[in-house]
């Protein structure tokens, strides 16, 4: 066990890294299956990853699952910020432990960071958000300070331009046509999106929408279920769609993608957009590729998000998740 630096207890610093564990707890992950798990000991809290809740479909690779968890870390860091706290990261601190994501450990007290606290004030109120989005656009105000905080994370972010959200909608598609045909990841997404409530996880009936014509398709999760929300008049017309996307496919670069998307989430919502991440085009390799040209060869492509704004005022119900205990082990 190390003694924590610059004057702080350790009490303090096992107190704020445990709050800190509570906000990640509220991180987006792939059909909601919040793919991580957290340490405690001494000052030192350590990310890794849970290899029991990977979609070995779905997520054939291990790449969603490390965006996921990229979400969950960067989480943290943004409690610990707007709490007031300086903190170290280490990414994949061991070599040999390549589950072993990251370590944190609180070093000083500083101010509370503003934009940090903004994020941390959008946490409760971020939802994935299905439904359509209407015609009103994203300024590009606001999809310049989205591109900077996501370069500020370590990863890149292109907006597809309108004249070729077609091809975007093709790679999509295709995508879907190919996971429908995979008897194996029509069980998974049975799995994930019919979760006993005490699992704290998957994804809720009340959250899917109704299948209707949108822009660029929106999964399926119900297959001739009932979806708790009901298709709208919209289309996505006003919608954004936006890549995230990084150097290369190096287990670091993914974290660092998941938080990119965190923070891009998490600004949209304090700016009172709405936002759905779209995975698919990424989970199959051909459709991959095909959304690697609309990055003209940029980079290597981590996640879609939509982003626009909800005629609705009525609020996505919260998906569920999991309790302090499910996820961290604390060691003294």
């Amino acid at each position: 066990m190390t003694e924590p630096a610059n004057n702080v207890t350790l009490c303090e610093a096992r107190d704020a890294l445990e709050r800190a564990v509570r906000v990640s707890l509220r991180a987006p992950s792939v059909f909601n299956t919040q793919p991580w798990k957290w340490r405690l000991a001494g000052d030192v809290l350590e990310l890794a990853s849970d290899p029991g809740r990977r979609l070995g479909a779905t997520d054939a690779e291990g790449r969603l699952l490390l965006l996921s968890c990229g979400g969950a870390l960067h989480h943290a860091r943004v409690a610990l910020a707007a709490a007031g706290w300086h903190a170290e990261v280490q990414r994949f601190p061991e070599e040999h432990r390549p589950d072993l994501l990251a370590r944190i450990r609180v070093t000083r007290r500083i101010t509370p960071d503003a934009t940090a606290r903004d994020l941390a004030a959008a946490v409760s109120r971020r939802r994935t958000d299905r439904r359509a989005f209407g015609g009103r656009p994203v300024a590009e105000q606001t999809l310049t300070r989205l591109r900077r905080l996501v370069e500020a994370e370590g990863a890149r972010l292109r907006v597809v331009p309108d004249d070729r959200v077609v091809e975007l909608a093709d790679s999509v598609d295709l995508a879907a046509y190919v996971n429908y045909i995979d008897p194996a990841h029509r069980a998974e997404l049975t799995a994930w999106t019919h979760r006993p409530a005490w699992t704290g996880d998957g994804v809720p009936p009340q959250t899917v929408v109704t299948q209707s014509l949108r822009r660029v398709p929106v999964r399926d999760f119900l297959p001739g279920g009932s979806p708790g929300l009901p298709a709208s008049a919209d289309q996505d017309e006003g919608a954004a769609y936006l890549v995230i996307f990084g150097a290369s496919d190096r287990p670091v670069d993914l974290l660092r993608g998941g938080e990119a998307m965190s923070a891009l989430l998490l600004q949209a919502t304090a700016e009172g957009l709405a936002t759905a991440p779209i995975s698919e085009a990424v989970e199959v390799i051909w459709p991959r590729q095909l959304l690697t040209r609309l990055l003209a060869g940029a980079g290597e492509p981590y996640l879609i998000v939509r982003l626009g704004y909800v005629e609705s005022a009525e609020a996505v119900p919260p998906s569920p998740r999991r309790t302090p205990t499910d996820v961290l082990s604390i060691e003294d």
